[in-house]
């Protein structure tokens, strides 16, 4: 077995740890198996049975989309604390792409709804603590100070984003060519080659990926997995008796994100464990943390309302050959592997003269706004006319306004965590995310076909509104930032 030494000081792989293999690949293809579900799940639960879906309507469906993806963020931050306090991050992510194949097995055999509750609940908790652990265990592979670090988490985020290019379009040639139960298993066997590959070369990681760093004491494990139980019990008793259901599912996931949040904000602010600084600069991250939610719920509805337009809007025609929907998803993953070194290089030039991180937020927010109000051009021009090329454009825009807010959402919550909550303020950063994931499923439920004018230039307008309000608080916000940049 590798000691953590050897491992960091291995350089089998283009110079970097032979570890850092194993981890690009199975995150390549969990983000593969992901990405291909998501790009055919919205049309599979709305169309009819007879295009092989399940017939739900469209608002249900979107909503269910959206409340999926913020349950996966919400599961990122209870993977973060099951390898802090349980099993340490190698073996949780493990035991998360393990869970994630049997979601995609469910969705691709078990037939109904009985498939989507057992499949996306699995697919849910596992993609949240796979991704939660294998960004912190790429960590593990670096001395403190080794310059090769920013390089191999670059590597890490190829596998990322090459996975998330490849997915949509296989999956959903395999639905368009054969039907949607092809497409799942699609993604089920990706996984399993991820997960096979990650099992051959587990001995690559080191001592460190496997160390529990604030262990749960004995005495209290029991009371976590008692707790654990009784929450899975409540969850199934409040959907067997129809309290929750896929008409009101975005709602519940939206209302119990948001008290979360709030608690959290509490518990961090009232602790005697910080200073005054400490909570100055908490409070400094209340104003972003809104803004990055209000982002998300934009952001993520490629996976909502883009793939509502894309089926119904969108003129797909590629010389007579109609191309699938899930397609346009494999777009933006294209985007971010071009642009994402240019900006990482622009903002490295300019140095103490780039935007700060609040003047970031702001730019990230008002360029979401702007790209659903490039919808508004192609209002009315008729079932599947818009063209192509036009939201190739507004993806796009939706790259830049990701690529200026979410790579800085994450530092920032470490620059600005007291000394006490470090992992915590992560965890808000997550559930900013998927509060605003959850959103954007709520937000879908207010889209019609037939009448878009309303729902783009109203989304953007707030977006847009949200941004010059941020942009106004700056000079507060800096100040409360205690001179983090």
């Amino acid at each position: 077995m590798s000691t953590s030494t050897e491992v960091q000081q291995d350089t089998r792989f283009f110079g970097h740890p032979r570890g850092l293999a194993n981890l690009f690949g199975v995150e390549m293809w969990e983000r593969f198996s992901f990405y291909g579900m998501l790009g055919i799940l919205p049309i599979y639960l709305y169309y009819k049975a007879d295009q092989g879906g399940l017939g739900l309507a469209q608002e249900s469906a979107l909503g269910i989309v959206g409340a999926y993806g913020g349950l996966v963020y919400l599961s990122a931050v209870v993977g973060a604390w099951v390898a802090d306090r349980l099993l340490g991050s190698e073996r949780t992510l493990f035991y998360s792409a393990v869970l994630i194949m049997i979601g995609h097995i469910s969705l691709a055999l078990l037939p109904g709804l009985a498939g989507i509750g057992v499949g996306l609940v699995c697919v849910a908790v596992g993609s949240g603590g796979l991704k939660s652990n294998a960004t912190a265990i790429v960590g593990t592979l670096y001395a403190e100070g080794d310059e090769r670090r920013d390089a191999g988490f670059t590597i890490f985020y190829m596998g990322v984003n090459l996975g998330a290019f490849v997915g949509p379009l296989l999956t959903g040639l395999a639905q368009t060519e054969v039907g949607f139960h092809l497409g799942f298993g699609l993604a089920a066997i990706g996984m399993a080659l991820g997960l096979v590959q990650y099992t051959l070369g587990r001995g690559n990681l080191g001592e460190k990926a496997k160390e529990v760093p604030n262990p749960l004491p004995a005495s209290r494990r029991l009371l976590a997995v008692g707790a654990a139980v009784v929450l899975v019990a409540v969850i199934l008793a409040l959907v067997l008796t129809g309290v929750v259901h896929p008409g009101n599912l975005a709602d519940v996931v939206v209302w119990a994100v948001a008290a979360i949040s709030v608690v959290y904000f509490l518990v961090i602010l009232t602790s005697r464990k910080i200073t005054g600084v400490e909570r100055s600069r908490v409070f400094s991250f209340i104003p972003m943390f809104i803004a990055s939610a209000a982002f998300f719920s934009l952001y993520q509805q490629q996976f909502t309302v883009v793939s509502a337009y894309t089926d119904q809007r969108l003129n797909r025609d590629l010389f007579g050959w109609e191309m699938p929907v899930s397609w346009v998803n494999s777009i933006n993953p294209v985007f971010i592997i071009v642009f994402a070194p240019i900006l990482a290089a622009l903002w490295t030039k300019l140095g103490e003269r780039q935007p700060s991180t609040p003047m970031k937020f702001v730019l990230g927010t008002v360029l979401m706004g702007v790209a659903f109000l490039l919808f508004l051009p192609m209002v009315g021009s008729g079932k599947n006319a818009s063209p192509l090329l036009a939201m190739v454009g507004i993806l796009f825009v939706f790259t830049i306004a990701e690529l200026c807010l979410s790579p800085v959402g994450l530092s920032l919550s470490t620059k600005l965590a007291p000394e006490a909550f470090r992992t915590q303020m992560v965890a808000l950063n997550f559930l900013s995310i998927s509060l605003g994931t959850a959103m954007s499923g709520k937000l879908a439920e207010y889209y019609s076909v037939d009448d878009e004018a309303p729902y783009f230039s109203t989304v953007g307008g707030v977006a847009i509104g949200i941004g010059v309000l941020l942009f106004l608080g700056i000079p507060f916000i800096r100040k409360l930032m205690k001179g983090v940049h």
